[in-house]
Parts: structure tokens; C-alpha cells; sequence
């Protein structure tokens, strides 16, 4: 199905201490063909995910000891193959712009649309299965510009559709991401590569050179 039909079931690990959150997600993801299973640590989780590589994974940012943010350095989620997705409150957008940049596939707002969720989660097994292909990296990124190293591979990603001219939203459409992290992303790339605008941006990656 996605080539590596071994590694990419339809799994879905949900990191969560509450259990009416787990138990809700589950209720979701299984009357969509999903198998489910919760965690109510990080370290629970984190000792799973060494012998078994799910589909996704929802990692709540507030847990009682290690929060998600400590579970995402010790996964080094920004090389962890399945997409991770951070629940947070509406009071917790910082933290989750945080986790994107510690490796967070994209952030998950309370309260929850069931719909949308499941939508989300599709959207990113489908950026995945191209990512697999080789199909995520658009032409005009040139190989080694100033910079380059510093990013990572998501970065890099999303610096092939900044090029390409998408818009946060198409961008956000075709890596499977929202279209605020589209947003944490370039900003992060921006700073990163000491770009003072999106124009300055193409020009470092397609040339070289600062404007």
C-alpha cells in the first residue's frame, strides 16, 4: 500500500494521562478502521515506540512527568518516520509552536472536530506515503545553498514549496501540515537562513547570495 507495508500499519498510539481523551480519540479513530492504542505516559510510550512504529501519534503536551515536549527530544522527533501530532488547549499555542520546532508533525487544538481530526490524520498518512515515493521534494531547491545544514528535513520541505511558490494553505495541502505550521516553519527557515523576506528566501536557496 505504502511500500514499506511492514512499518506503516494503521496504528495510531494516543499519549494522553487523561483517560476521557484516549477514550474519545479511540472512539474516532476506530469507527474509521483504526486500531488504536493509549498511553498514559511518555515512558510507556516511549519504550512501545522502539519495537513498533505506528501510523501516528497524538502526544498531549501537559503529562504529568515528562511533558510532551520531553518526549519529543527523546524520541529526536524530528526523525521519527511517523507524523506526530501535539494536543494542546488554546492556551497552549506557544508551547505547540515549540514543538513543531522540537519535531512535531503539526498540533491538534481542544476541543476536538472528529471529523476534521480523522481528515488530518488521512492528509498526513497520504504526505507520508509521498514523502515515501520521494515525491515531497519539489524542483528548485538547490543542493547545498548557505545555511542548508542548519535546517531540517521537514524545514527543507517546506522551503521546496516556498519556492514553488505555494501559499501557506496549498503548501500546508500537499505536506499534509496546517497551514499556521506552514507559518512556525517559515518563520523558523526565515531566521534560520537570515532571510529578511520570502523574496530574500528565494534568492539564498535558488543563488546563494543575500539581496
Amino acid at each position: 500500500m505504502m511500500g514499506r507495508t511492514q512499518k506503516t500499519d494503521q496504528t495510531i498510539y494516543i499519549v494522553d494521562d487523561e483517560p476521557a481523551v484516549r477514550d474519545a480519540l479511540a472512539v474516532v479513530f476506530e469507527m474509521e478502521g483504526f486500531t488504536v492504542v493509549g498511553f498514559e505516559t511518555g515512558d510507556a510510550f516511549l519504550e512501545a515506540a522502539k519495537n513498533h512504529q505506528p501510523a501516528c501519534v497524538f502526544l498531549d503536551v501537559h503529562m504529568p512527568g515528562r511533558s510532551g515536549l520531553d518526549i519529543l527530544k527523546a524520541l529526536n522527533a524530528d526523525h521519527y518516520p511517523a507524523p506526530i501530532f501535539i494536543i494542546s488547549g488554546q492556551g497552549d499555542i506557544p508551547m505547540a509552536v515549540t514543538a513543531i520546532k522540537y519535531g512535531a508533525f503539526d498540533f491538534i487544538e481542544k476541543p476536538f472536530d472528529a471529523g476534521q481530526i480523522v481528515d488530518r490524520v488521512r492528509e498526513a498518512l497520504a504526505a507520508q506515503a509521498r514523502r515515501a515515493a520521494g515525491e515531497a521534494h519539489p524542483n528548485g531547491v538547490a543542493a547545498d545553498f548557505p545555511g542548508r545544514e542548519l535546517l531540517t528535513p521537514r524545514e527543507i520541505e517546506v522551503l521546496g514549496q516556498i519556492t514553488a511558490g505555494a501559499s501557506n494553505k496549498e503548501a500546508g495541502r500537499h505536506l499534509g501540515i496546517s497551514p499556521r505550521t506552514i507559518e512556525v516553519h517559515r518563520a523558523r527557515i526565515m531566521e534560520k537562513l537570515g532571510a529578511r523576506n520570502a523574496a530574500d528566501l528565494v534568492r539564498i536557496v535558488l543563488t546563494g547570495e543575500h539581496g
